[in-house]
């Protein structure tokens, strides 16, 4: 209702109303960013640990070469062994190659490859220097740990089974 004080009249009021209707009160714009926090929270759980996947695929790539090489030893008869690379250990093979593990006792027409996919991986043999992949049927039970990063894994037989992808325990 208009009165006799100034800016009172039914044009002023009627711009003060149509100034409001084209912003955004602080509400709105706080809701606005409570939905954009919550969907950019729940798309970061979503995405996958990159070197957790990487160190993953890098475990069952060596559980198929080790099964391999298992099978051509007890195939050929011929013990074949597989080696990590220490780090007394030359950065490169005979023909000049990288050389990150190596399997010894398989014939030439089947080279297996010697390095990882990524290079920051690292494996140990659990208990001892080098894996026993044949030609005996029945093996001892044996572990790989490789680790990427702070991610670890490990690749475990009882002897008899194929080689797992297992978590290892948590240290306490």
């Amino acid at each position: 209702m208009p009165t006799s004080a100034t800016g009172s009249s039914r044009a002023a009021t009627r711009r003060r109303l149509r100034g409001r209707a084209r912003g955004f009160t602080l509400v709105e714009l706080l809701i606005v960013l409570a939905v954009v926090a919550v969907g950019l929270g729940l798309v970061a759980i979503a995405l996958p640990d990159g070197d957790r996947s990487r160190l993953e695929t890098e475990a069952e790539r060596l559980a198929a070469l080790i099964e391999a090489a298992r099978a051509e030893s007890r195939v050929s008869g011929v013990p074949v062994v597989w080696l990590p690379r220490r780090a007394d250990d030359p950065a490169t093979g005979s023909a000049g190659q990288p050389l990150q593990f190596r399997f010894i006792g398989l014939p030439r027409s089947l080279p297996l490859p010697t390095r990882w996919l990524d290079a920051r991986t690292a494996a140990q043999v659990v208990g001892a220097p080098q894996l026993v992949l044949g030609p005996e049927a029945i093996l001892p039970p044996q572990r790989v740990r490789l680790q990427l990063g702070e991610h670890r894994l490990e690749l475990v037989s009882d002897g008899l089974a194929p080689f797992g992808v297992v978590v290892p325990d948590a240290a306490p």
